[in-house]
């Protein structure tokens, strides 16, 4: 039988720091293998002179640990909590608030949280509170899925409850209306999130963390990774390029993830992200 492990509030506290700082600092591997082929492939001189310019800039960042972007994102994290693990010296939530607080402090990371939605709108000064996704599974750790979602690609994300009689057809046409009028405004190269099936909430859900998966991963379902390849081959015939300028690199990737789903409904969400794509994961 599994035994209990304690683990210390401190220890998600400095955990949630660091990934948030190394998000912001550090681009992807998966995310600079793209930029390095997509700039080989590229057949608009202004592309690939974008495509460089992105990847020195991602070299400036890691160097001089320095924001990718100056949009260092909203706190997002996706968090598996063993079910055998207890906190020890404070609650889970505020450890993990009080580590996005530290790093957005300690990091130079811009604030961009306000304290109300519509009204008030008054910056919260430390990025917090962070949105907090997390799901109890076996075990005796922490597994910390940590992103900071940048606002210009998020503004640029939908949902559309479809009907079953719609089809693949109209899943896919939702998919490439969506990121068509998007268009340049995500600062692409993009990466599409997708989400299929669920309730409204978890499909949007799924195309949130499925931004979060390595584009060198594919859907374990081989009709959707057929899917995934044949919706980013669309998107990066529809010309828009590096950064809008033009050009045939206007997504690094599709990622697809679905959930079982009621009979009388088709749900899908589309969640668009830039290419800085920031995110990193640990276990405790």
């Amino acid at each position: 039988m599994m035994e209990i492990r304690k683990i210390k509030a401190q220890a998600v506290t400095e955990t949630v720091r660091r990934l948030f700082m190394d998000c912001n600092y550090y681009i992807g591997e998966d995310i600079e293998r793209a930029l390095r082929q997509a700039e080989e492939r590229e057949s608009s001189p202004v592309g690939r002179e974008v495509l460089a310019q992105l990847l020195e800039n991602n070299r400036i960042a890691a160097e001089e640990q320095i924001p990718l972007c100056q949009d260092t994102g909203m706190a997002v994290l996706f968090v598996e909590y063993g079910d055998h693990v207890v906190m020890e010296g404070g609650g889970f939530q505020d450890a993990v608030q009080e580590g996005v607080r530290q790093a957005y402090r300690d990091g130079y990371l811009r604030k961009s949280m306000v304290d109300d939605p519509v009204i008030d709108r008054v910056n919260t000064g430390d990025n917090t509170p962070a949105v907090i996704y997390t799901e109890i599974v076996p075990g005796n750790t922490i597994s910390i899925l940590a992103g900071g979602k940048g606002f210009g690609s998020e503004n640029m994300s939908a949902i559309r409850m479809l009907t079953p009689s719609k089809g693949l057809d109209g899943v896919k046409r939702f998919i490439l209306d969506t990121v068509f009028a998007a268009g340049p405004n995500p600062c692409p190269p993009i990466v599409v999130g997708v989400g299929i099936g669920g309730t409204f909430e978890k499909a949007a859900q799924l195309a949130k963390k499925a931004t979060l998966r390595s584009i060198d991963t594919h859907n374990s379902d081989p009709r959707y990774a057929a899917l995934e390849e044949e919706l980013l081959q669309q998107i990066n015939k529809m010309g828009f390029g590096p950064a809008g300028l033009g050009g045939n690199t206007t997504a690094l990737g599709v990622n697809i993830e679905t959930y079982p789903t009621h009979i009388a409904g088709m749900p899908v969400a589309v969640n668009i992200c830039c290419h800085a794509a920031r995110h990193k994961s640990a276990i405790i």
